[in-house]
């Protein structure tokens, strides 16, 4: 990924995008006070509503898209995508999802994670968008793949011309999940090769959300694939980490526009 600096903003973009408006951001810069710190775009973690619009319209400024126009979701650690035309009249979100997918152009479309993992979507050949929020239920529910299956179904889009980005979320090392995440990879993939690791001295469980989200993108078609590789709850001096700073943190935000 590239790590681009606009005023006091940070955020990357992928590296298969040079002119896609799209960018995956930091804490860095923003305007809300501790403890949710700098650029923290989730409404819902108590932070001051005035900061977190002004931190929005930050991002859109950033990447000089339509902030009037941007669309989100409420977002409910499931795996439905939904289409978007345009914002909703009278609400901030569009619909209750974890994906969403458009071919309108100047159209933003935009997500908050806080360890979950952000995968953005675009098909250059139909011009169409999208993105997804996949925690661990998301990612055995097939959230990424949901956005694929939709991308197809509305757009009449191919699988094999669809370009993923699997941005920064928890990493492989720092994820340590129950039992009951385990079971539940084990049914959706069929294994848990590759996909959990066993600490050698004790047993626990860690779940790798980058190789399963790759994995499922992969089982759909979707091949041109790039994965950030970045551990959000390593890096908290970057990005929100729910894990890594006990559930007292804000929200990063991720954005994709035509």
């Amino acid at each position: 990924m590239r790590q681009i600096h606009y005023q006091q903003l940070v955020y990357f973009t992928f590296e298969m995008w040079e002119t896609l408006s799209h960018g995956i951001f930091t804490r860095k810069g923003g305007v809300s006070q501790l403890p949710w710190g700098g650029l923290n775009v989730g409404g819902t973690v108590g932070d001051d509503v005035q900061a977190v619009r002004r931190n929005h319209e930050l991002m859109y400024e950033a990447l000089q898209v339509n902030g009037a126009r941007a669309c989100t979701v409420w977002q409910v650690h499931g795996a439905d995508t939904v289409i978007v035309q345009a914002p909703v009249e009278g609400r901030r979100w569009v619909e209750l999802a974890d994906g969403m997918v458009t071919n309108q152009p100047d159209t933003p479309l935009v997500m908050r994670y806080a360890d979950c993992t952000p995968i953005l979507f675009y098909d250059p050949l139909k011009q169409v968008i999208g993105i997804a929020h996949a925690g661990w239920r998301g990612t055995v529910q097939g959230a990424g793949v949901s956005v694929v299956k939709a991308m197809v179904q509305a757009y009449g889009c191919r699988p094999a011309d669809i370009q993923a980005g699997i941005g920064p979320s928890i990493g492989p090392d720092c994820y340590q999940v129950g039992e009951e995440v385990v079971t539940a990879v084990q049914q959706y993939f069929g294994t848990t090769d590759g996909l959990i690791k066993r600490d050698p001295t004790d047993g626990t469980a860690y779940f790798n959300l980058w190789e399963a989200n790759k994995r499922d993108l992969q089982r759909a078609g979707v091949h041109q694939i790039e994965v950030a590789g970045i551990c959000t709850a390593s890096n908290t001096d970057l990005f929100h980490s729910h894990r890594a700073e006990k559930g007292r943190t804000g929200r990063f935000g991720a954005v994709i526009s035509l």
